[in-house]
């Protein structure tokens, strides 16, 4: 195919009318085959672990009932804006990434601009998967092997999750990986419940500064990933009933959960909550929640490579057939995500900062803000112009908001986290940091710890 026909091609896509997968049951590669059950259980995995890990310790920042209404409207938002996603999703079938309905709403700049964040997202998601898998794997040996050579051995397993060219591959691991989860959140649970830390304090609603309120609030976001799972689905318009499986069991967990944790474990709860458990509850929560920080390790880089081959092969056979070229790249493409991932996982010392910074700069637009201009987009080009936003004027109200709540965790995201950066370096914590690496997570102090 010629520059010209890819260029035409583009432009006929751009007006939705072409599904992004074509005549998908007549091809050697098929992938519309998505359940919504099946997308929603992908999502659980991917969203709910980083979320019990870190929610609990909001609860201590922000007090206990502040916490729980903010995560309650949070998910109430979410749904919002995931019903937005989907309903420009089923306007646009041609859209399989944040990049093309960037490219529909603003231009070619923006394609790139929202292709690029979601990429980088995903690395950052897939390196901190790695990072969560180490830290289980360290727990259970005792500090026993180095934290470099875990991370590449479950660099390598990521990589090997990722392989599969369709979603539906991946379902059946989706299904076990939020089951482990779930489990791994009521052994916590128990652990703190039967093992309550004495003179614990609680706080009902806590007067905060706005750095530390912001991040304990705003840290689980989701839906990035959204579109490419509605892509691959057999019925797209089935996604609103995975938008609200997935909110309402994240939603309730994220509450019994938190409340559960904070309430046994008090103001010392730590972030993840799991090293505020005894040993021996530590060991079994990590052992059951590890094939999940595997797996969503393993579909970051799967969304990150899939944004790229598609790309790279959407007019072409190589997309839907079995060629040596096109399993050739797909695997190249797959361990070039998962490298990366562990590269940043263990080489630099301020990764969980970045990963604040590209949540905030574009994970929070993917959940929050763009979900406004979608519909604002549709409204105007779909409903007769300027006409049709007045016609409506709760949503379009709505929609002004979400956008302006976008813009806002955007800006403020971005400046916290790079302040705590700044902080951290100040106070010597980077460097502290990198010179305990070895001593705290390896223990056995090999050869690459001693370098650092």
């Amino acid at each position: 195919m010629d520059e010209n026909t890819s260029v035409t091609a583009e432009k006929q896509d751009s007006k939705g009318a072409k599904d992004v997968f074509g005549e998908d049951g007549i091809h050697q590669i098929q992938y519309k085959t998505l359940s919504w059950q099946a997308v929603s259980l992908l999502m659980i995995a991917e969203i709910v672990s980083n979320g019990i890990l870190s929610l609990p310790s909001a609860l201590a920042v922000v007090g206990i009932v502040p916490a729980v209404i903010l995560i309650v409207f949070l998910g109430i938002f979410g749904l919002y804006t995931a019903k937005l996603l989907i309903d420009f999703k089923l306007n646009h079938p041609n859209v399989h990434t944040m990049g093309d309905a960037g490219y529909i709403m603003f231009g070619p700049v923006a394609r790139e601009v929202l292709a690029f964040g979601t990429v980088s997202f995903a690395v950052f998601g897939s390196g901190s998967g790695l990072l969560s898998s180490q830290q289980a794997l360290s727990t259970l040996s005792n500090q026993g092997m180095c934290s470099m050579y875990l991370v590449i051995i479950t660099g390598t397993v990521a990589f090997l999750i990722s392989l599969p060219r369709t979603l539906d591959r991946l379902a059946w691991m989706g299904v076990l990986s939020a089951a482990v989860i779930a489990v791994a959140g009521f052994i916590a649970m128990i652990g703190a419940g039967v093992n309550p830390v004495p003179g614990r304090s609680l706080t009902v609603a806590a007067s905060s500064n706005f750095f530390d309120a912001f991040l304990a609030v705003t840290n689980p976001v989701g839906h990035f990933m959204f579109f490419i799972l509605i892509s691959e689905m057999r019925k797209p318009e089935d996604a609103i009933k995975a938008a609200w499986c997935l909110q309402g069991f994240a939603t309730v967990f994220y509450v019994v959960f938190s409340v559960v944790m904070y309430v046994y474990i008090g103001n010392t709860v730590q972030s993840p909550v799991l090293f505020s458990l005894p040993p021996v509850w530590a060991k079994a929560a990590f052992a059951i929640g590890l094939p999940n920080f595997l797996f969503s390790s393993g579909l970051y880089t799967h969304t990150a490579t899939k944004l790229v081959f598609v790309r790279m092969f959407r007019h072409s056979e190589h997309l839907h057939s079995h060629t040596l070229l096109g399993w050739t790249v797909w695997t190249l493409l797959c361990f070039a995500g998962s490298a990366m991932a562990a590269i940043l996982a263990i080489a630099v010392p301020i990764f969980s900062y970045l990963i604040g910074i590209t949540a905030a700069l574009f994970a929070a637009w993917y959940t929050y803000g763009l979900a406004g201009f979608f519909w604002l987009h549709d409204a105007y080009h779909l409903e007769g112009g300027m006409d049709g936003l007045k016609r409506r004027p709760i949503g379009t109200t709505l929609a002004v908001l979400t956008v302006i709540s976008g813009t806002f965790i955007c800006v403020a995201g971005t400046y916290v986290s790079i302040k705590l950066i700044a902080e951290a370096y100040a106070n010597g914590q980077v460097g502290k940091t990198v010179r305990l690496l070895g001593e705290v997570h390896c223990g056995v102090m090999c050869s690459p710890c001693r370098v650092l």
